[in-house]
């Protein structure tokens, strides 16, 4: 039998062979630099079996991460040298060329981002020779979503980053555990994509955030650039953030970008 994925009761998704079923966590600020941006996390996800990268990819992207999906090998070798990835999900058995094969030659090639290896083999000598041939972590199918979550927190965490858990400016507060966003007291309801891009937006307070800031960091290599989607996000999230205030907090800098700030560029 193959592999399939499924959603079951309270949203976890398990992944495995036979009859086995199937954020942002997004990346806190320093107190020592309280307004200083970090990148929401972009990931890479190498997996031949298309339901099952499908499936990841849909989960993951609904945490806030970006996300790019290889099928193979060759193609997830290409992606991982070319992109600025925070983490590697990367499946061992995969066409035209092998996981273990795949992280050897990212390793030699100077990638250093952290790699998980994703697979249905759960023999010691496999894990072994995986982490051997470069990965971080290993994690054997069937797996808790949670638990890849979990897991990618910890690739991604580094030690000196001193996170906090909230950041504020003008009176807006994001709280990054929970991913809500309160201003005047008032919860605003958004969507993991919306908070994520509230997040880039405030934490480049004071600064033009171009379109093109916004697709690289938010959106995957499949986003098309000339579509207006970015100004039908900016523009729900501006209805949501300033509705009810006399100051406007997101503003338009035409032909420049965008800009969160209490006062017009």
């Amino acid at each position: 039998m193959g592999i399939r994925p499924e959603v079951r009761g309270g949203g976890c998704l398990e992944i495995g062979h036979y009859h086995n079923s199937g954020p942002s966590p997004l990346r806190l600020i320093f107190r020592k630099k309280p307004y200083l941006f970090v990148d929401p996390m972009r990931i890479l996800l190498v997996e031949d079996d298309s339901k099952i990268a499908a499936s990841l990819a849909k989960r993951l992207r609904a945490e806030g991460y970006a996300v790019d999906v290889a099928s193979d090998g060759v193609k997830g070798e290409e992606l991982a040298l070319t992109n600025e990835n925070d983490a590697i999900v990367l499946d061992l058995m995969l066409p035209r060329q092998d996981g273990w094969t795949t992280c050897a030659h990212v390793r030699q090639k100077g990638v250093l981002t952290p790699i998980m290896m994703l697979t249905a083999l759960d023999d010691v000598n496999d894990k072994i020779r995986g982490l051997d041939s470069g990965a971080d972590d290993y994690l054997a199918k069937p797996f808790h979503f949670g638990e890849l979550l979990a897991r990618l927190r910890s690739l991604t965490r580094r030690p000196s980053d001193v996170r906090q858990a909230t950041a504020e400016r003008f009176g807006l507060l994001l709280d990054m555990r929970t991913r809500k966003a309160f201003r005047g007291g008032r919860e605003i309801s958004l969507t993991a994509k919306e908070f994520a891009l509230l997040e880039l937006l405030l934490m480049r307070a004071g600064t033009i955030v171009s379109r093109e800031a916004i697709s690289e960091h938010l959106w995957d290599m499949n986003f098309e650039p000339r579509s207006n989607v970015i100004e039908s996000f900016v523009k729900f999230l501006r209805q949501k953030v300033d509705r009810g205030f006399k100051k406007p907090l997101i503003h338009t800098v035409r032909g420049a970008g965008y800009m969160f700030s209490e006062e017009e560029p």
